[in-house]
């Protein structure tokens, strides 16, 4: 979650540079201002008058404050009720609360971004992941918990090329780079809760895919996933071969590092590795957490794979 934020966080200081600098150039005439750098999907969002324009730039000033981003998201949304840019507010304060660790107010704001837009990728994409990390297998919920997030990550695949609001001037570039990183994470949230789910091979599929959809940028607790997923399977040969790729990715002294070792280990044994002849048939899985990783010779662990 902490990886998503930050991206976020970047795409929207940009979008205040660039809604500034849009109105700055063209106070008084919306159709003057730079055309859309989208090559398809919804024109970019852009203030009308000076008036909002001043208004957003002050907003936008409190993204690293979460709550004064909310408050000023708010402010802003009465005042200017039919605003496009209340979503890029809005998000930013979604952001905000995302790189705090404010999962519940993050959800909250999410939220009002979809009562905005209910096709908006960003927030579709932020609710599943808080969905996803904080339903446990306990919770009388979790089945239901756990399809509004397959629901929210499978609707943000399809409007991603097509919803995702942009201010106008944004660099084509790095709206490539976000739509990617954003179709990255909704597969890896899908992968996830079919892990969960213990849908192994649906599982792999989404994981292989997340993987795929952001190859410059791989995340080393995505491809950990998918190494477990492949362990659950058997495929164990493949399984090695993430795990060993997850361990290249990751310092050691790392949450997510001591897993990928663990993991890595594991399956050297399992495969019959030259460092561990012999070695007894694997042993029945534990739970594991960031704080409690999975023994060196246990089975794959199961049923959580470590957090973002």
């Amino acid at each position: 979650m902490v990886k998503l934020a930050a991206r976020l966080i970047t795409l929207l200081a940009l979008s205040g540079l660039v809604v500034a600098q849009s109105q700055a150039q063209a106070p008084t005439s919306s159709s003057q201002q730079p055309v859309a750098t989208q090559p398809a999907g919804r024109p970019p969002v852009k203030t009308k008058s000076q008036a909002e324009y001043q208004a957003y730039q002050a907003a936008i000033a409190n993204a690293q404050n979460p709550d004064a981003m909310a408050k000023a998201a708010d402010e802003f949304a009465a005042k200017f009720p039919d605003s496009e840019v209340r979503v890029l507010l809005y998000r930013a304060a979604m952001g905000s609360y995302q790189a705090n660790g404010n999962s519940a107010k993050m959800m909250d704001t999410g939220l009002k971004v979809l009562s905005i837009d209910k096709d908006d990728p960003e927030a579709l994409i932020g609710v599943a992941e808080v969905l996803e990390e904080h339903t446990s297998p306990t919770d009388l919920d979790r089945e239901q918990r756990g399809n509004q997030a397959i629901e929210n990550a499978a609707h943000a695949l399809k409007t991603i090329d097509t919803d995702l609001a942009v201010p106008a001037g944004t660099p084509p570039e790095k709206l490539e780079g976000y739509k990617k990183y954003l179709r990255s994470t909704a597969l890896a949230i899908l992968g996830t809760i079919y892990y969960k789910q213990e849908n192994y091979s649906e599982a792999e599929a989404k994981l292989r895919d997340s993987i795929d959809a952001d190859s410059s940028n791989p995340d080393p607790v995505v491809i950990l996933r998918l190494a477990l997923a492949l362990d659950q399977q058997k495929k164990y040969q493949d399984a090695l071969k993430q795990a060993n790729r997850a361990v290249e990715l990751t310092q050691e002294n790392t949450d997510v590092g001591k897993m990928a070792r663990n993991e890595r280990d594991r399956l050297v044994v399992q495969t019959g590795g030259d460092n561990a002849p012999g070695a007894p048939p694997a042993t029945t899985p534990q739970t594991p957490s960031p704080q409690n990783p999975p023994p060196q010779k246990a089975s794959p662990p199961n049923p959580v794979p470590p957090g973002r």
